[in-house]
């Protein structure tokens, strides 16, 4: 069993994907496929994470059907303009070895130059306009972001990919895209990020999250991926790890209560663990994305 959304153009897609952020790219290929043959039918990836190759091996060895795989990839900053993000499109697409992306997003709002942002959008609209994307969206676009982006361009976003878990859940963000029809898609859905900082708290050891798990014979990480599903986002989960993505996907044969997602609700500290989005400029995080 899966749960699919429904995206504000009516594209179907797996509620539950499967992330490859920080996958060297020797490792990469292991995970994807153990991933496919685990159920995941929902692919993550990005030009900025250096093995979009690796996951078109992956794909290419699970002997699935190009239909039953979704693959989302992310244009990076470097590539923001409009000829430019066609160019990425090309980039990414030659990598992955298909000629059709399921989803293709921006990877920040770089508020900085906004304008190459804007341009890079209108990009996403003319491969969608072309049937080369069946969808577009953002990634790290708060509400400001947002709005700037709707008073510019025609297509609201299907997806804005944020850092979304029980300590972080930004919920400002997440009102804006329901009111808009996009879909809130979480990385770090559990809470691996709260784990590197010095003297932070770490979401998997979260007595809260501990007791409502164990009400259901799960893992933390298996009611924080819950959690989302039930609220209606999508989740990324990300592994190398043969083990930890089997029970990643393993959350379909529960379900919480109204009063265990008011628990994990009240976690939310409202501290931001990732980069933050007005930070990221072309100066500091500027990289060549490489030929495919």
């Amino acid at each position: 069993m899966t749960m699919n959304l429904n995206l504000n153009n009516g594209v179907t897609m797996p509620a539950l994907g499967f992330g490859v952020f920080q996958a060297a790219p020797e490792e990469t290929v292991a995970a994807v496929t153990t991933a496919l043959e685990t159920g995941y039918r929902l692919i993550d990836t990005a030009a900025a994470y250096g093995n979009e190759r690796e996951v078109g091996e992956a794909i290419r060895r699970s002997g699935l059907s190009r239909d039953e795989i979704f693959i989302e990839t992310k244009v990076w900053i470097s590539d923001y303009g409009y000829d430019e993000t066609l160019h990425a499109f090309e980039k990414s697409t030659g990598k992955l070895g298909v000629d059709r992306l399921d989803l293709l997003i921006l990877h920040q709002a770089l508020p900085s130059r906004f304008d190459l942002t804007v341009g890079a959008y209108r990009a996403l609209e003319r491969l969608l306009a072309d049937g080369r994307v069946r969808a577009i969206g953002v990634s790290n676009f708060m509400t400001d972001h947002l709005d700037r982006l709707e008073a510019e361009t025609s297509i609201v976003p299907a997806i804005n990919q944020i850092e979304v878990h029980p300590y972080f859940q930004q919920r400002a963000v997440q009102n804006a895209d329901s009111s808009a029809g996009t879909v809130t898609q979480a990385w770090s859905p559990i809470g691996g990020i709260t784990a590197y900082r010095p003297n932070g708290a770490s979401a998997f050891d979260d007595l809260t999250l501990k007791a409502i798990a164990a009400e259901h014979g799960k893992s933390p990480a298996q009611a924080m991926l819950r959690w989302h599903l039930q609220q209606g986002r999508s989740a990324l989960p990300k592994s190398v790890r043969p083990a930890r993505i089997a029970e990643n996907f393993a959350v379909f044969d529960f379900e919480l209560t109204a009063d265990e997602l008011a628990a994990i609700d009240a976690l939310d500290t409202d501290v931001r663990r990732g980069p933050d989005p007005e930070d990221i400029t072309i100066e500091t995080f500027g990289r060549e994305i490489p030929e495919a």
